[in-house]
């Protein structure tokens, strides 16, 4: 099995496998947890061999999605995993262009969108400053 992230030397390496219509999301040898729980988080499926002590991991697109929805959703992916400092490389018979742009739209509206402010319990007063004395 060739691990296209090792051989790159890139964090996520998403393309269609060779003589297949699986799309794999590769990530290098003892890639972090958190990239593989971010990659099953976006919606890709996590697999392993062997499976009792993993020495190689892998993700692909869910397969019951048909083939356009596949490219979408793996495109979809691509800026999540940049803003998170993740370097991606994706091929281009997967690259969906109006997919990564409504996915780049989707992050700066949210990011764009001010934070709930937590407001005090009712019945909570602030506390006071003390008065300044003078002597």
């Amino acid at each position: 099995m060739a691990n296209l992230a090792d051989e790159y030397g890139t964090d996520v390496e998403i393309y269609i496998k060779a003589l297949t219509t699986t799309i794999h999301a590769d990530t290098p040898t003892g890639a972090p947890a958190q990239l593989h729980d971010l990659l099953e988080h976006l919606g890709l499926e996590r697999h392993a061999y062997p499976t009792g002590a993993p020495l190689y991991i892998w993700h692909t697109v869910p397969e019951h999605l048909d083939a356009s929805e596949q490219k979408r959703l793996a495109t979809r992916a691509i800026p999540v995993l940049l803003l998170a400092g993740y370097e991606v490389n994706c091929t281009p018979d997967v690259f969906d262009e109006s997919a990564y742009r409504q996915a780049v739209q989707d992050l700066r509206t949210r990011a764009g969108r001010p934070a709930v402010r937590q407001q005090a319990p009712i019945g909570s007063p602030s506390p006071k400053t003390p008065a300044r004395r003078t002597p």
